[in-house]
């Protein structure tokens, strides 16, 4: 059997005029890291270190991203009638807090592809799946399907991180967008993720130098 082709289903989604398609800028990492952090010590982050990050993230976003995902609600399986069609590619689940509202908690349900040579991981949103034992389970309600692409591009010496998002149908684009935007942005600091990876993966500490 073969797989489901999730970077086909991300364009399509991307391209309907129904949905919600925003792009953010490429992050240049070393660039943000020199101008806005002080390090413990000197590091030259590379885009093979941003690909084993997204690696990481992506069966694992509780530990890397733990302000969008709940600690210890992420799970991930390979579901059955994929297993012998080769690929990585799995599936995963997790509560995520409602974007306006902290205290409301969603579940999230993910198809995950990970393109090694392309260093591009792609997460199509669904609103149910059979888990690892058998068991239906379902998303959150209130909140419209979303599907996200994050990747590595630039050169090996100098990683350029990439995001898209696409939202099915949302009632309030415009303050979708402003949020995402919002999130994107980050303050000008480096995203969650990458300032856990450099702390907890490589060991090495960071503090982020606010602009006065």
């Amino acid at each position: 059997m073969s797989l489901p082709d999730l970077q086909s289903a991300f364009a399509q989604a991307w391209s309907d005029p129904d949905n919600l398609s925003l792009e953010a800028p490429p992050l240049d990492v070393n660039a943000v890291l020199a101008d806005r952090y002080i390090l413990a010590e000197p590091l030259a982050f590379t885009r093979t270190m941003l690909w084993d990050m997204e690696v990481r993230k992506a069966r694992r976003p509780d530990l890397f991203i733990p302000s969008v995902v709940e600690k210890g609600s992420a799970r991930a399986w390979v579901p059955e009638e994929w297993k012998c069609a080769g690929g990585d590619q799995f599936v995963r689940t997790s509560n995520q807090p409602d974007w306006d509202d902290p205290e409301r908690v969603y579940r999230v349900i993910e198809q995950v592809h990970l393109d090694h040579d392309a260093r591009k991981v792609t997460f199509i949103g669904v609103s149910e799946v059979e888990d690892d034992t058998g068991t239906l389970v379902e998303a959150g309600e209130g909140r419209p399907l979303f599907h996200v692409e994050h990747g590595t591009s630039g050169e090996e010496e100098r990683p350029l991180n990439t995001w898209r998002w696409t939202f099915e149908s949302p009632e309030d684009r415009g303050h979708l967008k402003a949020l995402i935007e919002e999130r994107a942005a980050n303050g000008g600091r480096l995203p969650e993720y990458v300032e856990v990876y450099i702390r907890d993966v490589l060991g090495i500490g960071l503090e982020f130098n606010q602009p006065s």
